[in-house]
């Protein structure tokens, strides 16, 4: 082969290989805005440094950016990130899920529950409020007559702490 050739061979396969690295990148986003699918993995802290949950190990959250379906401020700490990119933020409780309110606890007699219910310290139960909502409890006390139950999130009053790391963004 001339050298004239081999020269225009090789111009025309990196031309080429420009070319299909230019539009697999165009293919996929690498900058989170609001709208876009993303997933994550996260691991959430709580302010004493306790692990309180994460997704390492298992599936990453995936989540629709600006839906609202998570808390705001850990939506909004996703936009603007790219691809790989890694961030630790700090949602205050009163952002987060709220202090904790005295007036959702509950006693209850024990002729209210369902038949059949043996309540325990620890468990959790699930009841309708006065406007059919529903309402997920933990039990916190028992006694032969009563149960005491606290309708607050178990996150209320926490300063949360998370890890984000963006995996992917659809």
């Amino acid at each position: 082969m001339k050298k004239s050739h081999l020269i225009l061979v090789c111009l025309l396969a990196g031309i080429c290989l420009f070319g299909a690295t230019f539009l697999s990148a165009c293919g996929s986003k690498s900058i989170a805005e609001t709208g876009d699918t993303v997933q994550v993995h996260y691991t959430l802290t709580l302010a004493d440094g306790t692990l309180y949950e994460t997704s390492v190990g298992s599936e990453p959250l995936e989540l629709v950016l600006g839906e609202g379906n998570f808390l705001p401020d850990f939506e909004e700490a996703i936009v603007g990130m790219k691809v790989g990119e890694s961030k630790t933020i700090t949602i205050l409780a009163a952002d987060a899920y709220g202090d904790h309110r005295d007036d959702l606890i509950f006693t209850l007699d024990r002729s209210q529950l369902a038949e059949g219910i043996d309540p325990k310290v620890g468990d959790h139960l699930q009841s309708t409020d006065a406007s059919g909502q529903t309402v997920l409890v933990v039990v916190t006390a028992v006694s032969e007559t009563t149960i005491t139950v606290d309708a607050n999130s178990p996150l209320a009053g926490q300063d949360l702490t998370f890890q984000i790391n963006l995996l992917k963004i659809n």
